[in-house]
């Protein structure tokens, strides 16, 4: 395997570059570079010829051609392996390329930024680099290419130890790593120009279209034992480019290894938690709530929300929108949970739980706004649904009072409290709540009738004056007649049967209030 003896070093992302083109060069590398990296390379003191010298052709159009000369390309394509190769290199006096350091313009920062304007990104979309290092890695067998400068230490222990060479092992992983930065890339401009709608030759960012044509880039965060059943295999993956928050960017304290349930579940508890403003306390059992409550101390909140159904919290997932704290730490251990995501743990709270070793603690601080959170996606077989997220909040003043009688304040409170937990429940979804916590929860029923049956048998808390939320309307009054004959004084609903008279009459003939929001809270 030839020795490395020739490299083009050509980047954006300058971090390390001196360092290690000085690594080449006390190897007998030689160095050929562009613009600003062969500038900052004389800086340093490393000996650089210019790629215009190779090419005998000036940089031109303002910098978007420099490499795309047979000089550069023939370089790196070349097979050393196949003679008539190696006689057109030197018939056109081209010398071969033996290892391409090559990063591309911040394409992706650029157009993260707001206030980027469209033909500040067109000016950053990369063509020489992309085209050079497609080239090394086709050719990986005889060129190395280089796109991260956290490979770089890494190249240079291997070429001094392997008398200046990398092995084909190496370079094909870097060919790899080559494609996926090139696919990746790409996908962000893609991605980038499908939320672009050209009107009389101005070119405006749409945001609340969907593309023609979804790319969705995953990075593997880590394998998993298994999936929701120990004979499935599994892993996790994090969108690429996502750093916001959540359970894909999580950072965990201590504890077990993650399951694919573990992950499901923390993401529900996670997301019903951001939905309150004040602190609140979520037990989660298969992605369902199975209590929820608020209170000044997240200690109270905690105990209030594990008590509307104690015998479902033992091997829950805890959520918390405030800091955990000792007081919360000693209940959490007193039964048996399986993990808890929550913005921070203070010391005396983790000296604690450290106790419960295989615990697994998750910190993840809270969304600037649900609206922020990106799309909902859902599988099926052979395609993607593509939804906004369900980041309705319930306002007051747009919900109309139906009944003859009027809620109370209390009533309203509670309605607002039950109607936000609602929306996280699967459909049909029931939930008979006070001002501050679930007390029966309904989940998952084929028929509402049974929903609300089911909440009020598994309610260990007096229902008696209660309000009942429900994420869709009542298609008939015999809801109205259950919720009523369980102790429930008010109730929350979408509205739009065909039978809404029929069952505004039954809550009128209950004494019950009841309220239409116009919104439905379906969640499958």
């Amino acid at each position: 395997m030839a020795e490395i003896k020739r490299a083009l070093i050509s980047v954006s992302d300058k971090t390390g570059v001196a360092e290690f083109a000085k690594g080449l060069v006390d190897l007998g590398v030689e160095i050929i570079s562009t613009g600003g990296t062969a500038e900052l390379l004389k800086q340093q003191g490393v000996t650089v010829k210019k790629v215009s010298e190779v090419t005998k052709f000036p940089e031109m159009l303002d910098g978007r051609v420099k490499t795309l000369h047979p000089a550069v390309h023939g370089g790196i394509l070349a097979r050393r392996d196949r003679p008539q190769h190696m006689q057109a290199l030197a018939a056109q006096g081209i010398t071969p390329i033996d290892i391409i350091v090559v990063n591309l313009y911040p394409f992706q920062k650029k157009v993260a930024d707001p206030a980027v304007v469209f033909e500040d990104a067109i000016e950053n979309i990369d063509i020489g680099g992309p085209t050079m290092i497609r080239s090394a890695a086709k050719n990986f067998q005889d060129v190395a290419v280089v796109v991260s400068p956290a490979d770089y230490a890494d190249i240079l222990a291997e070429m001094k130890a392997n008398e200046g060479n990398l092995s084909l092992k190496t370079k094909f992983e870097l060919a790899r790593k080559t494609f996926r930065h090139t696919a990746d890339y790409d996908q962000a401009i893609s991605n980038y120009l499908e939320k672009i709608e050209a009107v009389d030759d101005k070119f405006t960012k749409v945001e609340s279209t969907f593309p023609a044509v979804l790319r969705l880039g995953l990075k593997k965060i880590q394998g998993l034992r298994y999936g929701e059943n120990p004979h499935q295999q599994a892993a996790f993956y994090r969108e690429l480019g996502w750093e916001g928050p959540g359970v894909a960017t999580a950072r965990q304290l201590q504890g077990k290894e993650l399951s694919f349930n573990n992950i499901l579940d923390l993401d529900a508890a996670y997301q019903l938690a951001w939905d309150f403003k004040e602190s609140v306390a979520i037990v989660i059992k298969h992605t369902n709530p199975c209590g929820v409550a608020v209170a000044d101390g997240l200690s109270d909140a905690y105990c209030r929300a594990r008590e509307t159904d104690p015998v479902s919290a033992f091997g829950s997932v805890l959520g918390f929108n405030r800091v955990v704290d000792s007081e919360t730490a000693v209940e959490i251990v007193s039964t048996f949970v399986e993990a808890v995501i929550a913005p921070g743990f203070d010391p005396s709270a983790l000296d604690i739980l450290q106790t419960k070793s295989n615990l697994r603690l998750l910190a993840a601080p809270g969304p600037q706004s649900q609206t922020k959170m990106g799309w909902d996606l859902k599988r099926v077989l052979g395609g993607v649904l593509v939804q906004d997220r369900d980041a309705h909040e319930l306002d007051q003043q747009a919900c109309k009072v139906v009944t003859k009688r009027q809620p109370t304040k209390a009533e309203w409170k509670a309605m607002t409290f039950g109607w936000k937990v609602c929306k996280h429940v699967k459909s049909n979804a029931i939930i008979f709540a006070s001002q501050n916590q679930t007390v029966g929860i309904g989940a998952g029923q084929m028929s509402r009738v049974d929903s609300s049956r089911l909440a009020v048998m598994k309610a260990r808390i007096p229902i008696k004056g209660t309000v009942v939320a429900s994420d869709a309307f009542f298609p008939f009054k015999d809801g109205i007649d259950a919720a009523a004959e369980a102790g429930a004084t008010a109730i929350i609903q979408p509205g739009g049967s065909l039978r809404d008279e029929e069952v505004i009459q039954a809550a009128d003939e209950h004494g019950l209030a009841m309220v239409f929001t116009g919104i439905r809270h379906f969640k499958h």
